[in-house]
């Protein structure tokens, strides 16, 4: 199981919340007081919740389920293309656009034509236009790039999906739910513990904490992968 440090937590200051007076009273379990204007996470109740929630990615990641990364804060987006490069697994770091989910056969067409013209560019089927008229399909394969290029393995739905800010992300939430889809989500004290099904309390805007806790997303992943392979490896032994 991927350790958990409840010194790093504090030191990365994962115990820090919104504004009191920004706050979701459904938050309340999750919270040891109010310090200076500004809700304190109990994080002896974070430990425990990103625990399970990092045994549940770790757990779908072993059985070969699809994982979708989504972070597309600031302060977020260039770990989680850090993550999904680094272990294959897809992700949004660009605004989060409707119907990903609940309308995927778009998404998935817009995928089909991103892929296209990467393998037309690189052929140098395009050679035969102007310039400018290059130039305008290099913009386009940039844009579909910022977009879907996370994506660009995903061929279904995903079986769960990893947010970071479940306020902010609240429209993929509801895709996801609407789908029966396991969602994941880092919930500041702004937020709604109940929409999520694996909820971690904690701050969902410190650059540092969000970069030790989606460390530890990618070591579940990654352990999730391993255990399949040594399972794969005794079976073929036997």
């Amino acid at each position: 199981m991927t350790e958990v440090s409840l010194k790093t937590l504090l030191e990365v200051g994962a115990h820090f919340g919104h504004q009191a007076r920004r706050w979701n009273p459904k938050m309340t379990p999750y919270l040891y007081g109010v310090q200076e204007g500004v809700h304190v996470f109990d994080l002896l109740k974070t430990k425990s919740a990103l625990e399970e929630a990092l045994e549940a990615i770790k757990k779908a990641a072993s059985e070969g389920k699809v994982i979708l990364l989504l972070g597309s804060k600031k302060q977020a987006k260039d770990k989680i293309i850090e993550i999904g490069e680094e272990t294959g697994v897809p992700y949004v770091s660009e605004r989060w656009l409707g119907g990903t989910i609940t309308n995927f056969e778009m998404i998935k067409k817009s995928l089909t034509k991103l892929s296209e013209m990467k393998t037309k560019m690189a052929a140098g089927e395009y050679n035969i236009y102007t310039k400018k008229e290059r130039l305008l399909l290099e913009r386009e394969i940039a844009r579909l790039e910022r977009f879907f290029g996370g994506m660009a393995s995903l061929t279904k739905t995903p079986d769960m999906l990893v947010v970071v800010d479940t306020h902010k992300e609240i429209g993929a939430v509801k895709e996801a739910r609407k789908a029966k889809i396991t969602v994941v989500g880092i919930v500041d004290s702004n937020a709604d513990p109940a929409a999520v099904d694996y909820p971690i309390p904690m701050n969902d805007d410190a650059s540092k904490a969000l970069d030790y806790v989606l460390g530890l997303v990618k070591e579940a992943i990654l352990e999730g992968r391993n255990s399949t392979s040594r399972k794969a490896s005794r079976s073929k032994e036997k």
